[in-house]
């Protein structure tokens, strides 16, 4: 029967390296999806770092999902050249780190503009990622996200049909809750085929998010009628954001208070590990 292998953002535990994969290994969670690392966005490090990062991660007997990445994080007037060689420079730590699987975006719109409008250039750009993805054999997955060209499921699915399945999708249940669409059955059903893995977040349709199991996401739905789709086993990967993420309420446009939480970090993120197993 197929099933889900649970990963994590572990940079929502610590910032710190060993105390990240100490997190995870408390937690009995096997994978992790890096993105900051001793406070360092992956898309720094060198080849050296990477490679201590990965010694580090065997010591664990923990491996990487995918590379949380940055790409495609940027304005469509931004310097496209430069960004190509920080993809570069992931793709080429994620063949170090033995995961395929590259989480990106499709980009903001120059200021006054509207994205929505400018999907000649965002295909263009997107293309330029997937070429270089090709060399270094790696599997572009685009995250749904606020005020990126890929915002709603109908331009995810369109993101993904455009490339033949070279950019897959990364399903966040919880955004789309932001973004005032139903991740299920709206949302899944019409990315169903698209999907790589999923992120884990909850939230409510007032803007706060709140710990797995209790928002609107349909987190237990949308993994269950995955399970009946899926061919082999999938990702799930926590990232609840229950503490990191202090620009939501301007991200939203509208105000609330959260009724969930937190005295730090780590009492937080183990919160979400709690609550996500008792939901599945």
């Amino acid at each position: 029967m197929v099933q889900y292998k649970l990963s994590a953002f572990a940079d929502e535990y610590d910032s710190l390296t060993e105390e990240q994969l100490r997190g995870l290994a408390r937690f009995g969670i096997d994978y992790i999806e890096i993105r900051h690392l001793n406070g360092t966005n992956i898309s720094l490090l060198s080849e050296k770092e990477v490679r201590e990062t990965k010694a580090k991660l065997d010591h664990y007997g923990i491996r990487v999902s995918a590379i949380g990445s940055p790409l495609g994080k940027i304005r469509l007037d931004e310097d496209l050249s430069d960004h190509l060689e920080t993809a570069r420079r992931i793709f080429a730590s994620a063949n170090l780190l033995k995961t395929d699987f590259i989480r990106m975006f499709s980009f903001y719109a120059p200021q006054g503009q509207d994205i929505t409008q400018m999907k000649g250039q965002v295909f263009a750009a997107l293309e330029q990622m997937v070429l270089l993805a090709r060399e270094y054999g790696v599997v572009l997955c685009h995250e749904n996200e606020a005020k990126i060209y890929g915002d709603l499921p109908c331009r995810c699915r369109e993101i993904s049909q455009h490339f033949n399945g070279e950019i897959r999708c990364v399903f966040d249940m919880g955004n789309y809750v932001l973004e005032g669409v139903d991740p299920y059955p709206e949302a899944y059903e019409l990315l169903q085929q698209d999907i790589a893995y999923f992120h884990i977040k909850d939230a409510l349709a007032e803007g706060a998010i709140v710990p797995p199991g209790k928002g609107d996401a349909k987190i237990r739905e949308i993994l269950q009628a995955h399970k009946q789709y899926a061919k082999s086993d999938f990702f799930v990967s926590l990232e609840p954001h229950l503490q990191t993420f202090s620009g939501l309420n301007a991200l939203v446009g509208r105000s609330f208070r959260n009724p969930y939480q937190y005295p730090d970090a780590k009492s937080a993120f183990a919160d979400a590990v709690t609550k996500f197993k008792e939901l599945i």
